[in-house]
């Protein structure tokens, strides 16, 4: 499903089940020593995923710690990002001589619970929202929720800094698209000042996805 939303440069795994079949480094075993059973499913899974992803980039298996606000480290030379719910992992990788950085999110495709979307949306959010389409059958306020992830997740890379759900505006449109646009002070990237994203979402089935993938000069061809 990820690999729809993804650059020919960018490498992928997604799994639609736990996987036990690999070992934890001991860094790895150490962040989840706490975790509840069903997190440490989870943590083990998408990192078995971004194996699988880093393979395709011709990197041997390394220690994929949390760091600062949850953001996994990766390798020298690689940016990525993992994402998982019920049902559904994956992990997306990239050269960063390709990719300047990469965000995704994956979500169920249902309504979002009561009081949700106002926690997260501004007013031009819920405009934008307004103004797609509901006979088309898809859960928008959950898909503009994923988009959000998938800002953050993009962004905290480059900014090194917490981005709240309304600090950021997203318009979601009909094609499988959408953009972003940054409401705080913004650093660099690729030598610009880092205002917004574009990005892309599917809905396939029960499940969301959406991606941001930024990518260089290079990366383009």
């Amino acid at each position: 499903m990820i690999d729809e939303l993804l650059p020919s440069t960018a490498r992928w795994s997604e799994s639609f089940s736990h996987r036990d079949d690999i070992e934890l480094f001991p860094q790895e075993r150490a962040a989840v020593a706490r975790a509840v059973d069903k997190r440490r499913k989870e943590f083990t899974t998408v990192r078995a995923c971004a194996r699988e992803a880093l393979a395709g980039l011709g990197h041997a298996p390394v220690p994929l710690v949390p760091g600062e606000w949850g953001a996994p480290g990766w390798p020298t030379g690689v940016v990525g990002s993992m994402t998982h719910c019920d049902g559904y992992h994956a992990a997306v990788v990239a050269h960063r001589h390709d990719v300047a950085t990469i965000g995704i999110d994956a979500e169920p495709h249902e309504a979002l619970p009561d009081g949700v979307l106002e926690t997260i949306a501004l007013a031009e959010d819920l405009a934008a929202l307004d103004a797609l389409p509901t006979s088309v059958g898809v859960a928008w306020d959950r898909v503009l929720f994923s988009a959000k992830e998938s800002v953050y997740k993009a962004w905290f890379p480059v900014a090194r800094r917490f981005l709240d759900f309304q600090e950021a505006t997203v318009t979601l449109a009909v094609d499988g698209t959408f953009t972003a646009r940054i409401l705080v002070p913004v650093p660099l990237l690729l030598g610009k000042p880092l205002t917004g994203f574009s990005g892309r979402w599917i809905v396939d089935g029960e499940l969301i996805a959406t991606a941001i993938t930024v990518e260089t000069v290079a990366g383009r061809g």
